[in-house]
């Protein structure tokens, strides 16, 4: 691990810390929300939609946040409000219990929680550029606590039961609020010269993030998304529907931690070899992944078979992931660092709403051969990054 890390004080440790919690109360929902909403008497269609409202909430409200993060003084304070909205909101979770109530409250709940990853991920990835330490390291823990949250939380769903969810989920985004007061100032004092203006690029990024909006630019920022898209039906559908296709439930949780253990297994040791794989080219492995994954999952395998697919999410996440954060950092500027990561977080909500609400039907006629949608997202993804770079191929690693 870099030295960066050796003291309790680094920032590179405040950061990694806080970003173990980004992502813990997210795990516990992918585990517990959909059966604590069957058992709510609520259907896989308005489970579907339950699912897509903070999605359609967020691709209004990415890019301004992300703009309104941008122009704070530092990134840390946008993060301590979204992290205390974010715990607020999910207080009122104990007290709906029907559709129309749980789908207010967890749509403001959860797109808020939502607005965290884009601000975090931005501002951490131009400090460790700027420190020279490693942004997988710190990104991994945010994956760990996923990890934590599905996997470790997620074998206690028999003894607790579903009824539990709203408890967990609340105790961990209030924790997340504490220690948002931890975290470092991400931005330099003044103006330094970072490792990315050591190293030559083909083209200065641009000053403005419309600039940036070039169709070879959006394509791979779609692709991930179309990928990703899957990822947040496995998350809202994957418990439910391996429950209801005979899988026992205490394999649930350690199946969807199982894909982030991975994921974080990617991201610690990512930089001893990712340096020789440009941007598009991670992507479009995540894509590849994506397509043999959920075309296997389509035929409601058995268990072994289902780990072994969730361990591919170490590419079809993990890596396209990797490959749109330095993407995005390769081709804009710090000063539109944050709306940059919004712009493409709304990419991957306005997929992720597409299907979530369109595989809440798929299920309710198809079963496990709703997965099939999945098979043709990650086609168009991978169509997307090769188009991308036959309009700009990529002329050194920052591609």
């Amino acid at each position: 691990m870099p030295s960066a890390f050796s003291r309790w004080d680094s920032p590179e440790l405040r950061a990694s810390i806080y970003q173990f919690t980004v992502y813990l109360p997210g795990g516990i929902a992918s585990v517990f929300l959909g059966i604590w909403l069957s058992e709510h008497g609520i259907p896989a269609d308005q489970i579907g939609v339950i699912n897509a409202l903070p999605t359609l909430i967020l691709l209004g409200l990415n890019m301004i946040v992300g703009r309104v993060a941008d122009r704070a003084d530092d990134w840390r304070t946008a993060l301590i409000g979204i992290s205390l909205i974010s715990a607020l909101t999910a207080i009122p979770m104990y007290f709906v219990s029907e559709f129309w109530g749980i789908l207010l409250v967890w749509g403001l709940c959860a797109s808020s929680n939502g607005l965290v990853a884009p601000v975090i991920d931005a501002a951490t990835v131009r400090m460790t550029r700027r420190n020279g330490t490693d942004f997988g390291v710190i990104r991994a823990w945010a994956t760990v606590g996923y990890v934590v949250g599905a996997g470790g939380f997620g074998l206690f769903l028999n003894v607790l039961g579903s009824g539990a969810f709203v408890t967990l989920f609340v105790l961990m985004v209030v924790a997340r609020a504490g220690l948002a007061f931890l975290l470092p100032r991400f931005r330099a004092p003044k103006p330094q010269v970072t490792l990315a203006d050591a190293a030559p690029e083909a083209v200065a990024p641009p000053s403005r993030l419309k600039d940036a909006l070039q169709p070879w630019f959006v394509l791979p920022l779609l692709a991930f998304a179309l990928v990703n898209s899957s990822n947040a039906v496995i998350g809202g559908f994957g418990a439910l529907l391996w429950h209801e296709n005979g899988i026992p439930s205490y394999f649930l949780g350690p199946l969807l931690g199982f894909a982030a253990v991975g994921e974080a297994v990617l991201m610690f040791v990512w930089r001893r070899f990712g340096g020789r794989v440009t941007a598009r080219n991670m992507i479009l492995a995540g894509a590849v992944a994506g397509l043999i994954r959920f075309t296997i999952m389509a035929f409601n395998p058995p268990v072994e078979v289902l780990f072994l697919t969730q361990s591919l999410h170490a590419f079809s996440f993990g890596m396209g992931y990797f490959g749109v954060v330095h993407f995005i950092a390769n081709w804009t500027n710090e000063a539109n660092a944050a709306e940059a990561q919004g712009f493409f977080n709304m990419l991957n909500m306005a997929m992720a709403m597409l299907a979530l609400t369109v595989f809440g039907v798929l299920v309710e006629f198809f079963g496990a051969y709703a997965f099939f949608y999945s098979t043709v997202t990650s086609s168009l993804a991978i169509g997307c990054v090769l188009w991308s770079l036959k309009m700009r191929p990529p002329k050194s690693l920052v591609g």
